[in-house]
């Protein structure tokens, strides 16, 4: 890939942009809105010009919506040899591109798997995409050029090419990014009106769960209102299981020790078959999810605190597989989770001792 053509220039698009720029691909950004494409070129994701001639791949990063008519539009007016849409629905364009009567042999439908809760050019990334899986829907029709020039840009954005059933793809981003959204968003929902006091107790938990609910509403209106049966199927039996607690919270409250009982047996069992869900989760790297051992540092919220404990941690020759930090209310410290090996939990502990940190048992 020599050229490329990037319609769209928000997160996605631009961060793509960015990574193809890094490759020695000439980018050529377009955008409805220019303002939106010139800041992509100052950033240096490509020029803002139009290619003199046919590119040899078009990137759409279109809202849901809209991704059918701007890939008709450039595919009728031949603007490149190949063309991949980037949006987070696969099965919807798709068909309404099969309706417009257009050969579907020169497109492929991607979406890569990442973003961050910020939108727009300026927050985008050149390693946006790093290490993170880049779907592929192609079909029978698909071009073995496409296809490889699709493949192409996963490889120079550094991600991980899966390829899925374009539906198949929809029902399962539905379970683990769109249902996921919704109910962040209803939990954050709770803290709208709540009393001050109780919302300066917030803590990492919390943050965990709201942090997505950031995004912007929107961005993810179009998300979900191209694919709106997988997530409302999936909110259903969301829905019936916060009903089955609510009434086990609810036996909870009984004087009688039987229905007491019932409702104990209800709430382990949705904990029981939430914990058994999240073991499946992937771990690092995509791989199968590992028990660390967790080392908590306090420390104070000050410049290059992070970056000495780290280091410390290299000197002690542990590698930190993962790290969390929880900050203290009302005051300027806060506590470093770092997440380690088993066996190197109790060298990295010794470690950082020696060298003056607070470890927290």
């Amino acid at each position: 890939m020599r050229t490329a053509l990037v319609i769209g220039t928000g997160l996605i698009g631009t961060s793509a942009a960015l990574a193809l720029v890094s490759r020695g691909v000439t980018v050529h950004l377009s955008d409805h809105d220019p303002e939106q494409a010139r800041t992509a070129a100052a950033l240096g994701a490509g020029t803002d010009e139009a290619p003199e001639g046919p590119v040899d791949l078009a990137i759409v990063a279109a809202p849901p919506a809209h991704v059918a008519g701007v890939l008709a539009d450039a595919m009728r007016r031949g603007l490149a040899r190949g063309y991949i849409d980037v949006a987070s629905v696969k099965g919807g364009p798709r068909r309404e591109l099969e309706a417009l009567g257009l050969d579907l042999t020169s497109y492929i439908g991607t979406h890569p798997m990442s973003g961050r809760e910020k939108s727009g050019p300026l927050a985008a990334t050149g390693d946006l995409f790093e290490g993170r899986p880049w779907v592929l829907t192609p079909t029978r029709d698909t071009d073995t050029e496409v296809l490889n020039l699709a493949l192409e840009l996963v490889s120079h954005c550094r991600a991980v090419p899966v390829v899925m059933d374009a539906d198949a793809h929809d029902r399962a981003v539905a379970l683990v990014s769109h249902m996921p959204h919704l109910v962040s968003n209803m939990v954050a929902a709770r803290l709208e009106n709540a009393e001050e006091s109780a919302v300066r107790l917030c803590g990492q938990g919390i943050r965990d769960v709201t942090r997505i609910a950031a995004s912007e509403p929107r961005m993810w209106v179009d998300i979900l209102s191209a694919n709106p049966g997988p997530v409302a199927d999936l909110l259903s039996d969301v829905a019936a299981d916060l009903e089955e607690t609510v009434q086990a919270l609810r036996a909870l409250q009984s004087s009688d020790s039987a229905k007491r009982g019932v409702g104990a047996v209800g709430i382990e069992d949705i904990l029981r078959r939430g914990k058994a869900g999240q073991v499946r989760v992937p771990g690092k790297h995509g791989s199968a999810p590992r028990a660390y051992e967790i080392v908590a540092v306090l420390i104070d919220d000050q410049p290059g605190q992070l970056a000495r404990i780290f280091a410390d941690a290299g000197r002690a020759g542990v590698n930190i597989e993962d790290v969390r930090i929880e900050h203290a209310t009302g005051q300027q410290a806060g506590l470093v989770q770092l997440m380690v090996e088993p066996q190197t939990a109790p060298v990295l502990t010794a470690a950082l001792r020696e060298r003056g940190w607070s470890i927290r048992q």
